[in-house]
């Protein structure tokens, strides 16, 4: 079964075939929905709770 994941950062459901998994060399995995919140957590170093488009936290 095909698991239906959840974005790191956003926190959108995200579809079976779709979005970005990122590993860190400490074994840490990140799903992305899109590069846009990918660039917002890791390149750009932001906070969910700082980002208005972030509903729920």
């Amino acid at each position: 079964m095909v698991q239906e994941r959840e974005c790191s950062f956003c926190n959108e459901k995200i579809p079976p075939g779709k979005g970005k998994m990122y590993v860190k060399t400490t074994g840490e995995i990140f799903y992305f929905c899109s590069s846009k919140c990918q660039k917002n957590m890791l390149d750009l170093k932001r906070k969910k709770r700082d980002v208005e488009w972030v509903e729920g936290e």
